[in-house]
């Protein structure tokens, strides 16, 4: 079993996600989407923040130094060198109520990202992938997409479905989705961001759920990590053997919570036994 969550940086983050391991800087970075900022915490307790120019739903690193950004207007290159945001990519300006939110690499240095209506009132967030200047939509129809992530043979793509608290699988082969079917469906609280282990196990934020949920690549339940907030947003495993698991949560929609859980927004992290997965870099 895991060890219990340990509170690492109670920033109290209204909507804290995306969190990425960077081996490079040797650092996890996250966001507070309805915060807009950005943070880095380091494998050695250093911290750091930045304001974003908008929601911003990921920063994931890329090959050159610079992370790449979902800002609601679009993808964005940040220079954690010089605080600088520049768009390189615009995202859906046919769908101005719509912002980006979660995201991960792949290992061919694709980003797969989606997208959601920000009053999470229609059904107009897609998924994409950028790859190289390029930008694809490969599934539409979601009120709140999270939690894009590979399998560790890369063949099959997982994809949540939050508000309909659906967790779906697609055959994936070079860049390209086929055959989308339900995975999972939760019962208790919502999929949001996922990660998965080099064992092919999924770990799942349970957005009022309090807790992340262990599916086998079967999609058998093998159980709940237990959490002492209610909303956990996104897994995702750092550190040099990538045995910990770096976890975000959020007091949105619960502020009613705050005084009865006053870590709600934190930053958790705990050991785990199987690694996860080696972080891949954007490829711009």
């Amino acid at each position: 079993m895991p060890e219990q969550p340990e509170l690492v940086w109670d920033l109290q983050a209204e909507l804290g996600e995306g969190p990425v391991w960077s081996a490079r800087d040797r650092c996890l970075w996250f966001v507070d989407i309805k915060g807009r900022k950005l943070h880095r915490y380091g494998e050695d307790g250093s911290r750091a923040s930045w304001d974003t120019p908008d929601q911003t739903g990921f920063a994931l690193p890329a090959e050159d130094g610079s992370l790449v950004c979902g800002v609601r207007t679009g993808l964005h290159r940040f220079d954690p060198t010089t605080g600088v945001f520049e768009r390189i990519a615009e995202v859906e300006p046919d769908r101005p109520q719509n912002r980006l939110n979660d995201g991960f690499v792949a290992p061919d240095g694709s980003l797969w990202f989606g997208s959601m209506d920000d009053s999470e009132e229609t059904v107009s967030g897609a998924l994409y992938r950028y790859h190289r200047g390029e930008i694809t939509r490969h599934d539409d129809g979601y009120r709140v997409t999270n939690g894009p992530a590979l399998s560790p043979d890369g063949r099959t793509l997982y994809h949540n479905d939050t508000t309909e608290r659906r967790i779906y699988a697609f055959d994936h082969a070079a860049g390209v989705l086929s055959r989308k079917r339900l995975f999972v469906e939760v019962e208790d609280g919502y999929p949001d961001g996922l990660t998965v282990d080099s064992a092919g196990v999924l770990h799942v934020g349970l957005f009022n759920g309090s807790g992340v949920a262990r599916y086998s690549p079967e999609g058998e339940r093998l159980g709940v990590i237990p959490f002492p907030v209610v909303t956990v947003t996104k897994p995702a495993f750092g550190g040099e053997d990538l045995r910990t698991l770096y976890c975000t949560t959020a007091w949105l929609a619960n502020g009613h919570r705050r005084a009865e859980q006053p870590t709600l927004g934190g930053l958790f992290r705990m050991r785990m036994e199987t690694p996860g997965l080696p972080p891949s870099l954007v490829k711009l």
